[in-house]
């Protein structure tokens, strides 16, 4: 298993994250168990700032939540002077929970309901990412009977299809999401943005997709983003302050993936961006963009305890951990791939061939197929890497099984970010019903 940020095999063999030794942690917190590198998180989050800092632009890197959020999260992206993208009223309810600046928050989504928009309007949010038409409507008549001018941007789909899975691939022209540039429905909807008093149409949005490893992509977009402006300029005159071009940038979950140092990415966003526009005689927008899985997917590392071993012999051995599919789907949804070690004989080296079979009852609750490790037995740590973007986010009680707590780790200080859930927070908001039946009893 490559290890990231703090990761190391301590002088025990025993795989140790921000100071912390993993066996100690799950000796503490039980299993199983988030662990969040937190000077990892630091870390990339300046990078991003720093590698933007030095291309002369003006910007704003918002972390995307739906990558990982909690309240510990905001205050930590709060602290990097980062802003938020939100896609959710639950979303936007914590990052308040939280303190975090109202206006340095975004709020995205392609069904927005109106009280999610009387929500974010109450709480003064610094702009709303406009998906369709219903919404445009519907967010200018809330505006206009508060009388508030409410900023926006315009998601758009350049028709880019980004190298990646299909099931997180967004930007081609058929999509749940944006206002399509070759039908014309873009150019549509910025002319009834401008039109609309209580609006201040700040600028347009495209995100083509997730876990991309060039930059081709980006490029394309830039490009059809360019001529698409150059249109709307020369049709309302208007030309844009803010461009954002979302997120999606790769990391390393095993060998098989090649991520560009994020500083590379940036590099190219903004020369093509500078080209394009300087080309058109453009003034230069403000640059928006929305990391969420490069910022923790690294930084996070799942903690399970080895229980029963099933060995078909000729066939296959099955190592089966007290997690799975309801704290990560990701596996099941999208066939993930993921790296993983002993955490508590982590210098041993691999003996076996085997496959991580999860707790669920599903045929298709397996964490990772056919994967050299030492040979495990029941009771050993089993540590799975770069789990930190859409893990906790995506967990599930499927099977009526508890959400693991979270606990990020420093200088070899545990805290615990996210509860263990308990029996209790199951039945939480169960009722019982009485029904007639029972009664005449």
């Amino acid at each position: 298993m490559f290890l990231h940020g703090t990761s190391r095999v301590n002088g025990r063999g025993h795989l140790e994250i921000g100071g912390c030794d993993t066996t100690e942690l799950a000796h503490t917190y039980g299993t199983p168990l988030y662990i969040y590198d937190e000077a990892l998180i630091r870390e990339k989050c300046r990078a991003y700032v720093k590698a933007f800092e030095e291309s002369g632009f003006r910007f704003q890197v918002a972390y995307a939540s739906k990558a990982f959020m909690c309240i510990a999260m905001c205050q930590l992206i709060a602290e990097e002077n980062m802003s938020l993208d939100v896609v959710s009223s639950g979303e936007l309810y914590t990052a308040l929970k939280a303190g975090f600046p109202a206006e340095r928050i975004h709020f995205h989504g392609n069904n927005k309901t109106e009280d999610e928009l009387k929500m974010a309007l109450d709480a003064g949010i610094g702009c709303f990412v406009v998906d369709n038409f219903f919404e445009l409507e519907l967010l200018h008549d809330l505006a206009q009977k508060e009388e508030r001018i409410v900023s926006i941007l315009l998601r758009l789909t350049p028709g880019i299809e980004a190298h990646t899975h299909e099931y997180i691939s967004t930007g081609q022209d058929d999509s749940k999401f944006g206002f399509g540039v070759a039908s014309g429905q873009a150019l549509q909807a910025v002319k009834r943005a401008l039109d609309k008093p209580f609006y201040k149409l700040l600028g347009i949005h495209s995100h083509i997709g997730s876990q991309i490893f060039e930059t081709t992509g980006f490029i394309g977009a830039i490009e059809v983003l360019g001529e698409f402006l150059e249109q709307v300029r020369t049709e309302t005159k208007y030309e844009i302050e803010v461009l954002n071009l979302g997120g999606g940038f790769g990391i390393r979950y095993t060998a098989e993936d090649d991520p560009l140092p994020v500083s590379k990415y940036v590099q190219v966003i903004t020369e093509e961006v500078r080209r394009q526009f300087t080309a058109r005689n453009y003034p230069l927008p403000e640059i928006w963009i929305e990391p969420g899985r490069s910022i923790v997917g690294e930084a996070g590392t799942t903690l399970y305890t080895v229980g029963a071993i099933k060995d078909i012999p000729g066939i296959r051995k099955y190592v089966a951990i007290d997690g799975g599919m309801s704290d990560n789907i990701r596996p099941a949804l999208y066939q993930a791939k993921y790296e993983a070690m002993l955490a508590n004989r982590a210098d041993e080296p691999a003996a076996e061939v085997v496959s991580i079979a999860g707790k669920c009852c599903e045929s298709g609750d397996m964490l990772i197929w056919d994967y050299a490790l030492p040979k495990a037995e029941p009771g050993d740590l089993l540590a799975v890497s770069c789990t930190g973007a859409y893990g906790y986010s995506m967990a599930n009680n499927y099977n009526r099984i508890r959400r693991p707590a979270v606990v990020f780790v420093k200088d070899g200080r545990a805290d615990v970010a996210v509860k263990r859930e308990s029996y209790e927070d199951l039945v939480r908001n169960d009722r019982v019903i009485v029904c007639a039946l029972s009664q005449s009893v």
